[in-house]
């Protein structure tokens, strides 16, 4: 005997008893649900992975580079603002950093210090030589401008992998170059400015070669976007030499310029307080 189709022609069901059809379609429904969260299942393990080898990749013990800021906005000259970093890894998950302008003369001898705990947490302070003042950024203030730049406070602040949820989105090619596409949601929106980012990754480097940036509540148009011109690799090292953070609203924009860059100095850990912060002398026979 011939068995029955499950649909007759003209798509209408055939005489196949209702029950094994409706049985039939929930295990159909089922299987696409396990599929779809196999899926993602499977771009969340992606995602933590290649989130935690861009925390992991090599940056040596400390680095100091030298520099400019370019404050950028169409129809001006670009504001140049001379200056030189210092960073420190002290054990992993803890760094430290130091930025200090050292032109012009409306900013020279302004720092900021910067000591990331391995628990995730930040303390900031910046030193305002005009004021001769030395002022803890709260926490609070994380989504605050850093000198007048488009670069937020938490722009300069280490984050680690475990404090988003990431997700991989798949390959896509950015400036002729094909990156790995990855989303970042803070587990707790408290901590972060920004509602989520989306990083391009440059693989062999372990770079992002741009990152979207999200406001809370916004998830959809990004408000920021940094985006990577160069990079060299420098004493072994992958290191970014000219990278630049767009407001997506004004279009202002913020060059970070590297013409310098030295890795392994045996920085001291002295370098890294508030009396290096406040005394540029102590700071400047680090300089490059």
């Amino acid at each position: 005997m011939m068995s029955q189709p499950l649909f007759a022609a003209g798509g209408r069901f055939s005489d196949t008893p209702k029950r094994l059809i409706v049985s039939m379609a929930f295990l159909g429904m089922m299987c696409v649900s396990v599929s779809l969260a196999a899926a993602s299942d499977d771009a969340l393990a992606l995602g933590q992975d290649l989130a935690q080898r861009v925390y992991d990749r090599p940056e040596g013990s400390d680095l100091t580079t030298r520099g400019a800021m370019l404050l950028e906005e169409e129809g001006r000259t670009p504001r140049v603002r001379e200056m030189v970093t210092y960073q420190l890894t002290r054990e992993p998950g803890q760094l430290w950093s130091l930025i200090r302008f050292t032109a012009p003369a409306d900013i020279v001898n302004t720092g900021l210090l910067t000591l990331d705990h391995p628990d995730g947490t930040s303390d900031q302070w910046v030193y305002l030589p005009a004021m001769d003042r030395t002022r803890r950024i709260p926490t609070a203030r994380r989504g605050g401008r850093f000198v007048g730049s488009d670069l937020y406070f938490e722009d300069v602040q280490d984050r680690k992998p475990d404090q988003d949820t990431h997700r991989y989105l798949g390959e896509e090619e950015v400036l002729g170059v094909t990156t790995l596409k990855l989303e970042s949601v803070p587990v707790d929106p408290g901590n972060s400015a920004y509602g989520r980012r989306v990083s391009w990754i440059h693989e062999p480097s372990l770079l992002p070669l741009r990152i979207d940036f999200y406001a809370q509540g916004q998830p959809d148009r990004p408000i920021k976007r940094m985006e990577i011109q160069r990079i060299d690799r420098i004493q072994g090292y992958w290191t970014v030499m000219d990278s630049t953070m767009t407001d997506l609203s004004s279009g202002h924009r913020t060059r970070i310029r590297v013409d310098e860059a030295t890795y392994d100095r045996d920085l001291p850990e002295s370098l890294f307080t508030s009396r290096a912060l406040e005394d540029p002398a102590l700071e400047s026979r680090y300089r490059p």
